[in-house]
């Protein structure tokens, strides 16, 4: 178990990596550079529209990589996820920016981005239900919530290059060529993610449905057919965490740089805080679900997201970095609440033969709900006006809410105490 959750956690840390790094460059550099024509506001907006691009595609991507994983098995997902994910990313590097090819280059950020949301709309399927699958029940929750630290490795990993070489260039070497650096290391971190995964056997679960025949030949059909209100229930429930996570370490970026004049430096070190923090905390909450249940501490996140946002928007607002972690600490504490629980919540929704292709669309719907649009949202909001974007708080606990009462319309699924103990190994 140490070994295959370490390698689910290592390729998804390194997905994740090439998708985060997209959305520190957008809320830093990316908008003069390929939408020089329009305003500052504009070229902004601009650049999380491609940014929402990633989140578009990644429902297809899971639909895509759920017939895989249910047809063929989990492991295939896991090569061919990290591939396309690492491939497009070292090409963003690579794109010319508007002053030298014009038009064809925010053309080409957005096919590439598309391609980076394909990619990891897979991947947290495979990943997911390579521990999940193979772990006992009553530990199933902690194994799983493994690829859930992924993010948070990956988020550290390309805000920590973008901070070196913000802090260690110059603002006209940094938009000249420093920006892309991270895009290129993206190869060599998927080189050494493909070689650490070549060795992972397949789960038992799949293992066991192909040996008996019964695979699902038409995953998203039964899907369609049999889950569809599970799909949509668990895109709702799982919308406020994309919204939250994205507003602060996205949003937040372009707000605290361009509105309230914060050095890039400082917010992104602030935000970098307080993701170290929520992944640490991380297994320690699948703990709690091992023990009280997955339905419970999602709601408690739920609530808690809808309790803070205005809390978070006016410390936020205060430009003071210890008060601006703070805000960002008490989000991101609510968010993992939910976020560490769904690798194993998720999957129990499901039966084996779809649970690749259910859990992977509604996880991955939940992200155009939530994340894809958030930045958005939030930039045109904040837009105006010398006080607190106040409206930017009102929309995140109004999304939160919708979530908590998707979450109250789902079942639990902590495996009984009797069946725990005998799956758990001997």
């Amino acid at each position: 178990m140490v070994r295959l959750a370490t390698a689910s956690l290592v390729g998804t840390a390194i997905e994740f990596f090439d998708f985060f790094v997209y959305g520190t460059a957008a809320a830093l550099v990316l908008g003069p550079l390929f939408f020089p024509t329009f305003s500052p506001l504009a070229g902004t907006l601009a650049a999380f529209g491609t940014f929402a691009i990633g989140f578009v595609a990644r429902p297809l991507g899971s639909v895509l990589f759920g017939h895989v994983g249910d047809r063929y098995g989990r492991r295939p997902v896991l090569f061919a996820s990290l591939l396309l994910t690492g491939c497009a990313t070292v090409a963003v590097g690579c794109v010319p920016t508007y002053e030298t090819i014009g038009i064809a280059a925010p053309l080409l950020l957005l096919t590439l981005r598309f391609l980076q949301g394909l990619g990891l709309g897979g991947e947290w399927g495979g990943a997911v239900l390579l521990t999940a699958e193979h772990a006992p029940a009553n530990r199933r929750a902690l194994w799983a919530s493994f690829p859930q630290i992924g993010p948070a490795v990956g988020f550290l990993l390309a805000n920590g290059v973008m901070l070196a070489l913000t802090a260690g260039l110059s603002d006209a070497e940094f938009r000249s060529w420093g920006w892309r650096v991270p895009f290129w290391a993206a190869g060599v971190l998927a080189a050494a993610g493909l070689l650490l995964r070549s060795s992972l056997a397949e789960t038992p679960q799949f293992e066991e449905l192909s040996a008996s025949g019964r695979r699902a030949s038409a995953p998203l059909a039964e899907i369609m057919r049999d889950h569809w209100r599970l799909v949509l229930l668990t895109a709702g429930a799982l919308a406020v965490g994309y919204a939250v996570f994205y507003t602060v370490s996205t949003w937040a970026l372009a707000y605290g740089t361009e509105r309230l004049g914060v050095s890039s430096t400082v917010m992104l070190t602030c935000v970098m805080a307080a993701v170290a923090v929520k992944g640490a905390a991380t297994p320690f909450v699948a703990l709690l679900a091992d023990r009280w249940g997955r339905r419970p501490l999602c709601l408690a996140g739920c609530a808690a997201s809808a309790l803070w946002m205005f809390p978070m928007v006016a410390l936020l607002h205060t430009a003071e970095p210890l008060l601006m972690f703070l805000g960002f600490l008490g989000s991101l504490l609510a968010f993992i609440t939910m976020f560490a629980v769904i690798a194993a919540y998720l999957p129990e929704l499901y039966e084996p033969r779809v649970r690749c292709t259910g859990a992977a669309v509604g996880y991955n719907l939940a992200g155009v709900l939530g994340g894809a649009l958030t930045p958005i949202v939030a930039t045109t909001l904040s837009d105006g006006g010398s006080g607190p974007p106040w409206g930017v708080a009102a929309y995140l606990t109004v999304v939160a809410l919708i979530s908590l009462g998707c979450f109250a319309l789902l079942p639990e699924t902590l495996p009984a105490p009797s069946a725990a103990a005998e799956a758990a190994p001997a």
